[in-house]
């Protein structure tokens, strides 16, 4: 199984690409399906689609938002079988422009199809100096990994700065294909999205273990402050370098921000905007949601902490993913230029309706399994739906279909 979610999508990115070059035959499907997707975003539906997120992310009044992300379920709506083209990097981009198409002809969410191409630059990235070893995880199942942290103060002097090295000359290449491909049709973007989360937690629980980071609280309390301050300067060195290589790209378009929803807004760049990206011009975005059964107070002092200096660089933020955040708000709150928060299908929906009004998007997401069962019961989704609503009527909405990894192929 492949993994379409963004977080995926992002690891994958950048990647080597070994066969730098369409064939006439698959550059024929493409350009049918480039077509397709520009025909599809100049109808006058896309703008005002545009429109709306524009005034719902600056906080106005809007109808609820709507986006639909198959995820996983990509992998049962448009099947390997179902690509028509031969070659490695054709098939990755027939698979993007079939989205496209799908998003706009069929799914009809509130996700605007852009007229654009986007390519990412080829780079790569060491790890932190230690790696865990996975165990399992094969055709998509459940895992566990050997983490390589045994010891934090024998350990930590071997971890180092993940470096990233950007292939300039792929970059250039890839970008030309794609603009002798599609570029007529479609223009061609360079767009990196070098991280999903910034939230440190991830990276923690793979070097340390998640069970073992539970016991550090009480145990080593000292020793997991300093693996997270060394967690947090690597975060702000990676923003400095990508900051001043000029690597950094806006994400106030219809770039996917947070844990879901878009980036339309007129209120960035910042100020002195001079065309070279900052953090400052972006939106930051941060979780942990490994952490949920950390009281607020220890999730404060350990994780909030280290995450703040990170977020203070963006010019708006966005909070939270799978986590329900009420239980944290009064700490979660007090994070700069906060716009977006999550509220998990876990989350008290009314507590957080009351905390998070008319000056915070409330970006509610449903629960998965129910689009996961062989019965879809339409009428108790319905309900569900309708509760949300009722009770988030003064709250400035947005409804993230998410973190499918089966549709049951319907």
């Amino acid at each position: 199984m492949t993994d379409q979610t963004v977080a995926g999508a992002v690891a994958a990115s950048g990647r080597e690409i070994l066969c730098l070059e369409v064939s006439p035959g698959d550059r024929a499907i493409l350009r049918d399906l480039a077509a397709r997707v520009a025909e599809l975003a100049a109808r006058p539906i896309e703008d005002e689609k545009r429109q709306l997120w524009y005034r719902h992310n600056s906080l106005e009044a809007t109808r609820p938002l709507v986006f639909c992300d198959p995820e996983n379920g990509w992998n049962e709506i448009i099947r390997p079988v179902d690509l028509r083209c031969s070659g490695e990097l054709a098939r990755q981009w027939e698979m993007r422009l079939r989205k496209e198409v799908f998003w706009g002809a069929v799914m009809k969410d509130d996700r605007v199809v852009e007229p654009l191409f986007p390519v990412s630059h080829v780079y790569s990235e060491s790890d932190w100096g230690l790696h865990e070893t996975r165990l399992g995880g094969d055709g998509g199942g459940s895992y566990t990994w050997d983490a390589p942290i045994k010891d934090i103060a024998a350990d930590l002097p071997k971890l180092h700065f993940p470096q990233i090295r950007v292939d300039s000359e792929a970059t250039a290449r890839l970008m030309s294909l794609a603009e002798e491909t599609l570029g007529d049709l479609l223009p061609v973007r360079l767009r990196t999205a070098w991280w999903w989360t910034l939230g440190m937690t991830w990276t923690l629980i793979r070097l340390r273990g998640l069970n073992q980071m539970m016991l550090d609280l009480l145990d080593d309390p000292e020793g997991l402050h300093r693996l997270m301050a060394f967690l947090r300067d690597g975060h702000l060195a990676r923003l400095d370098f990508l900051e001043s290589g000029g690597l950094l790209c806006l994400n106030n378009d219809g770039t996917y921000v947070g844990s879901g929803g878009f980036g339309w807004s007129h209120e960035l760049p910042a100020p002195g905007f001079d065309g070279r990206v900052r953090a400052c011009d972006m939106w930051g975005f941060a979780e942990s949601q490994e952490t949920i059964g950390v009281s607020p107070t220890m999730f404060g002092e350990f994780v909030l902490a280290y995450q703040l200096p990170v977020l203070e660089r963006f010019g708006l933020n966005c909070y939270g993913c799978c986590e329900p955040v009420d239980r944290r708000w009064d700490l979660i709150s007090r994070i700069p230029k906060l716009r977006r928060v999550s509220v998990s299908a876990w989350a008290d929906v009314e507590a957080m309706a009351e905390m998070l009004g008319d000056r915070y998007i409330f970006s509610w997401k449903p629960r998965p399994a129910d689009l996961a069962t062989p019965h879809f019961d339409e009428a108790a989704i319905r309900q569900y739906v309708r509760s949300m609503l009722l009770a988030t009527r003064d709250c400035r909405v947005e409804i993230i279909m998410k973190d499918n990894h089966t549709i049951a192929n319907d």
